[in-house]
């Protein structure tokens, strides 16, 4: 059976490649999504819409992940909160949707550094290098954030999401690999709904959530739905499976699309500027993303080989 197994996890099926591919458009293009959406509903709001749909009615028909209730709820409020309600707030006015779904890949980073500072890790030697070329990239798009179509605070607010993202992905870790990511994500979504809820009512308050009820119209709330059926149902659903019958290695490379089906999309239906100077600057993340997504497989192979 490992044999098998081995030989099966290698390689993906058309099919399933499909699939994958359609889960990473699905995940790039909802940046774009978002933007549109906020046009409407405030911010705290539509994080309190998607968490609240991803809940229910899921909750009656997906059975509860057999872990910790305090895990589930640490996980739906780094997730919920710290990952969304501060990148809804980033893309309502502060960065362009294209430009968002690539530096909320950092989140990559982030959870390296987690694991190294509450697990005992070691930086490796790759993951260093690869650190570096998505630095070199940020930092050419924070000293021209202006052109790039953000400001300082939406830089911080989605490197803060990603950071959010991050702690959630440790949380998420310590569950184990047995664990059902969709109902993890359905049932930790419940714990998302509350403090967003507070923090809608108090920051943007009770007349500027219900004028955005209000206004919303049918797009408003196909928007809202795609949130979190096509992203959290859908793509979850479909991810772990794929997890499920596949090395890790094999199916976490195709996460590379999200930023490049991200600024595709941002280009495509907002106009969002693509200059040659934030292709490169954009290619430096995606690079270090690829490194350390890649490496361990390209000297696996080599060694092997040799």
């Amino acid at each position: 059976m490992p044999a098998r197994a081995a030989t099966v996890n290698r390689h993906l099926p058309p099919a399933q490649a499909l699939l994958a591919l359609a889960v990473v458009a699905v995940w790039g293009t909802n940046f774009v999504v978002i933007r549109f959406a906020l046009d409407v509903l405030p911010p705290l709001a539509l994080a309190v819409l998607r968490f609240a749909l991803a809940f229910v009615p899921a909750a009656f028909f997906i059975p509860r992940p057999r872990v910790p209730w305090r895990q589930l709820a640490a996980y739906g409020v780094l997730i919920g909160v710290g990952q969304f309600g501060l990148l809804y707030l980033a893309i309502r006015s502060e960065i362009a949707p294209g430009l968002a779904s690539l530096v909320v890949q950092t989140q990559v980073f982030f959870t390296i550094g987690l694991v190294m500072l509450f697990e005992r890790e070691r930086l490796r030697a790759y993951q260093a290098v690869a650190l570096a070329f998505a630095v070199a990239g940020l930092a050419w798009i924070a000293w021209r954030s202006e052109a790039a179509g953000a400001t300082p605070l939406g830089l911080a607010l989605v490197l803060m999401a990603a950071l959010s993202w991050s702690a959630g992905n440790l949380v998420s870790r310590r569950a184990g690999r047995d664990v059902d990511m969709l109902g993890y994500m359905v049932w930790s979504s419940a714990f998302a709904v509350p403090p967003l809820l507070v923090l809608s009512l108090a920051i943007e308050g009770p007349g500027a959530v219900w004028s955005g009820l209000t206004q919303a119209g049918g797009g408003t709330w196909l928007a809202v739905a795609w949130q979190a059926l096509g992203n959290t149902l859908f793509g979850y659903a479909a991810w772990a499976w794929l997890l499920a019958r596949h090395t890790a290695a094999t199916i976490t490379p195709w996460a590379l699309g999200v930023p490049v089906f991200g600024m595709a999309s941002a280009a495509l239906a907002l106009g969002e500027p693509m200059p040659a100077w934030k292709l490169i600057a954009s290619a430096l993340v995606i690079a270090g993303l690829a490194i350390n997504v890649f490496w361990p497989r390209w000297r696996a192979r080599f060694a092997g080989g040799a």
